[in-house]
């Protein structure tokens, strides 16, 4: 398929901790990254969590989205839960509205919302699912998701903008679906730069049986997500980065 044809910025989620339990080391990623998740509570994150990462988000002069997950503190988001259409887009609207009033505060506007974990995933797969999160989303903002997906769909039906992801940190099923690891395990720097070139270059990834699947991004927006979890993040993110910007200025963006 060749190269994408946009930009590629670099996302990643932020402000996972809670109470006094720190995640990932935020302030080490924040000057690598054009883009930040913040959790807004109900996988991860707390009032003051969410407070202090939107003022470092806005120090470093990245743009946020909110990064709204199922209600499983425990489980991190990334255990799957069976909700009601109406509960779905209740927890949305509770969860965006929460990081939304900190936002506020600051005088900065809301970039995006990207859906957390095994939500993520439920939404790739199940069209009520993706439907009942994108009628959470306040008008006018977009949705990151996974491109050729349920998500998409869902997006183009709800009138919602949809911004495509790569995965610099996860991998990929032979369905194109992506495997969510409740834990998330470590990567060689080479495999990073093997994994994300891939993508950028030719809009397809090595999948985890060797099979080589496409990646329909189309011309929609889009940014490359590593977490803040993973074992190693500041080396993956950082080489994320070096891929990512030496794309962007082979093919002249700016």
């Amino acid at each position: 398929m060749g190269p994408i044809k946009q930009k590629a910025l670099i996302n990643v989620d932020l402000g996972e901790g809670y109470g006094n339990l720190k995640c990932g080391p935020d302030e080490e990623l924040l000057p690598l990254i054009d883009i930040a998740n913040i959790a807004c509570g109900f996988h991860s994150g707390d009032p003051l969590i969410m407070s202090s990462t939107v003022r470092a988000c806005i120090s470093h002069s990245v743009l946020i989205g909110a990064h709204p997950g199922l209600p499983d503190l425990q489980g991190f988001g990334r255990r799957e839960m069976k909700l009601s259409p109406e509960e779905l887009t209740a927890m949305t609207i509770y969860q965006v509205g929460a990081l939304k009033g900190f936002l506020d505060k600051e005088g900065v506007e809301l970039n995006h919302v990207k859906p957390h974990g095994v939500l993520y995933g439920m939404m790739c797969r199940d069209l009520e699912v993706a439907r009942a999160v994108m009628r959470g989303v306040p008008a006018g903002v977009k949705v990151f998701g996974l491109a050729g997906t349920r998500m998409e769909e869902a997006a183009r039906e709800e009138g919602v903008e949809f911004a495509a992801e790569m995965y610099g940190d996860v991998k990929y099923s032979a369905d194109g679906m992506l495997v969510i690891d409740r834990v998330k395990k470590p990567w060689k720097n080479e495999d990073v730069e093997k994994h994300v070139t891939q993508q950028l270059t030719t809009q397809s990834v090595t999948a985890t049986d060797g099979s080589t699947v496409q990646l329909p991004v189309k011309d929609y927006p889009l940014s490359l997500c590593c977490h803040s979890d993973s074992p190693g993040c500041v080396e993956i993110v950082k080489t994320a980065r070096a891929v990512a910007d030496r794309f962007n200025k082979e093919h002249g963006y700016s």
